[in-house]
């Protein structure tokens, strides 16, 4: 199929998952609150916007980002790679053999999570409602980097085939620790922040990152381990964002108790 058979089919599909998104908002205003649409002709150029640019950066995930990313995961879980050129991965597995699979994991959470769309409008719109508290870059850094750890966590629990009920349920015991001891400001964005981070561009590559990586080492099944990746790219996020509002705090107290003794 030529580029532009590709670019019609994505418009198309992102047509239809936006228009009952309009509907919905279009309906509640003409027939439930029954006022007209403010600034008519912008609202329109606007959705037209919206319909191209998602197309555009959807086909351009499809068509490079995701195939590179399958590829990289493929050839970072080749047993030629790992081990010198041998024709299989030996039985015994060491975790320590799959390092450069969890600094590619770090860097591509890290890398995606930047990049998502979701995240940058969440950013921009809880540094306008704080009215600059809360920094927009600050915040997609923590997010990002909760991601980034979250993903290499992951991986090294696929190559060492432990169970992955144990690190949800410690990982969410941090959190309620943390969400006792946190800033009230910053813990329902924190889990927000969650959310936002298993959206469209992140979710495919890790999927196919997790997949590899389980199809690839003895004893591993696809089903089974393969999955779960997304779950440590929802759960670390919070506790990294939570964990910048706490040292944002700490700082600041501090900075308030040199200033003050400075004035004396």
């Amino acid at each position: 199929m030529n580029m532009f058979g590709i670019f019609t089919d994505t418009m198309l599909s992102t047509l239809h998952d936006v228009l009952p998104i309009a509907v919905v908002l279009l309906g509640f205003q003409l027939l439930v609150l029954r006022q007209p649409i403010p600034q008519l002709w912008s609202v329109i150029r606007g959705f037209v916007y919206v319909l191209f640019g998602l197309a555009l950066f959807l086909m351009g995930l499809q068509e490079a980002i995701f195939p590179l990313g399958e590829v990289m995961a493929r050839q970072l879980t080749d047993p030629q790679f790992l081990y010198d050129a041998a024709a299989q991965i030996p039985a015994i597995v060491r975790w320590q053999d799959y390092a450069w699979v969890y600094v590619f994991a770090f860097s591509i959470g890290l890398a995606t999570t930047l990049a998502e769309p979701s995240l940058i409008a969440v950013g921009l719109k809880a540094q306008q409602v704080s009215g600059g508290a809360i920094s927009a870059w600050g915040l997609r850094i923590a997010v990002s980097l909760g991601v980034a750890v979250g993903v290499s966590v992951g991986c090294y629990r696929i190559v060492s085939g432990t169970d992955l009920w144990l690190y949800v349920i410690a990982a969410y015991l941090v959190v309620i620790i943390q969400t006792r001891f946190a800033p009230r400001m910053i813990i329902p964005l924190a889990y927000d922040s969650g959310g936002v981070t298993t959206s469209t561009v992140t979710v495919p590559l890790l999927a196919a990152l997790g997949l590899g990586l389980a199809s690839t080492i003895p004893g591993r099944s696809p089903l089974i381990d393969g999955f779960g990746l997304i779950a440590f790219a929802s759960v670390f996020p919070i506790m990294s964002v939570m964990g910048y509002a706490q040292l944002s705090q700490r700082i600041g107290k501090a900075q308030q108790i040199k200033e003050a003794d400075n004035a004396l």
